[in-house]
């Protein structure tokens, strides 16, 4: 995985820090999104349905792939820094936004 930092401003306080993965995520991103337009010009080329099935699935997994890098990323970094600042919000709120994401 990418190790490049990048300085992140957080919602949930005033610290700056670092996440490692911005730029492996932010690929990832645009490969999904790549993928995506090709599954829509399947369905505009009246491909059949089973193959369109089949692209959505590979496009939900690299969806929800990105998420985990995500969520760990933030854990690493955001949470690590939430803990040792008794920042009970931030738990509050990553635990929203997992039931969000697994649903």
């Amino acid at each position: 995985m990418d190790g490049d930092k990048e300085s992140i401003e957080n919602s949930y306080g005033s610290h700056t820090h670092s996440h490692t993965q911005t730029k492996a995520v932010l690929n990832r991103l645009s490969r999904a999104i790549g993928h995506l337009e090709s599954v829509k010009r399947m369905v505009e080329d009246g491909r059949d349905c089973t193959e369109v099935l089949i692209q959505l699935s590979a496009v939900k997994s690299a969806i929800n792939n990105t998420g985990k890098i995500i969520l760990k990323d933030h854990i690493e970094h955001c949470i690590v820094h939430a803990a040792k600042n008794d920042d009970e919000e931030a738990i509050r709120q990553l635990e929203e936004a997992i039931d969000k994401f697994m649903k």
